[in-house]
């Protein structure tokens, strides 16, 4: 009997470490590059930024600090993947409105025609608030930089495409230390789908 009952604690020991192994396992990667100084590890990150929402606010890395959130980039008047997108991330931003540790940023492509005024319009007609979703304009080569250097996405000018630019539909989780989590495809519902099961496993990593 006492054999036995060696038996099932051990059994349940292996249980109970299985399941921390696979809590571990949870975790979101980081993406980018990292470099490894002695027994630290530094992971790419987004570069400070500066830029104008929807309400004339400036917006920069400190709007976002302590705050887990997801960025795009779009322009007003596409006529390809961006109204796909915009219902996507419409899906996100019902998930996450009344969750204070998650905002959503999307810069446009085009500050020439998308103008705060524009954009404050567009955001009225989405019925979305600007202390959670900032739609930002400024310089356009600081937007096509930072796409394409801090967030891995394609943006910028091509006359031979039908809007005059090319951008990725990309969605970009980003954490409370500015790393990239995940990237997702923002035309797949699939791929929102995993974006929105992945805030929830971010948060945890920081519940716990």
């Amino acid at each position: 009997m006492t054999r036995l009952f060696s038996y099932i604690i051990f059994f349940l020991l292996l249980i109970a470490a299985a399941c921390s192994t696979s809590r571990q396992e949870e975790k979101l990667p980081i993406l980018g590059e990292r470099i490894v100084e002695g027994n630290d590890t530094i992971y790419h990150t987004i570069a400070d930024f500066q830029f104008v929402d929807q309400d004339s606010n400036i917006v920069t890395q400190e709007t976002f600090k302590d705050k887990i959130y997801v960025a795009d980039f779009f322009f007003t008047s596409c006529r390809t993947i961006c109204p796909i997108m915009k219902t996507q991330m419409l899906r996100v931003y019902d998930s996450i409105k009344s969750d204070p540790e998650v905002l959503l940023l999307s810069h446009t492509i085009d500050p020439e025609y998308d103008t705060v005024g524009l954009l404050h319009d567009y955001a009225n007609r989405l019925g979305v608030s600007s202390d959670k979703w900032h739609f930002v304009t400024g310089n356009q080569e600081d937007i096509f930089n930072i796409a394409q250097t801090s967030y891995f996405a394609t943006a910028m000018a091509d006359n031979a495409e039908p809007d005059g630019f090319i951008h990725s539909g990309a969605f970009l989780l980003v954490d409370k230390e500015r790393r990239i989590r995940g990237k997702y495809d923002g035309t797949k519902d699939e791929d929102v789908n995993r974006l929105l099961r992945d805030i929830a496993r971010l948060k945890k990593e920081y519940a716990n």
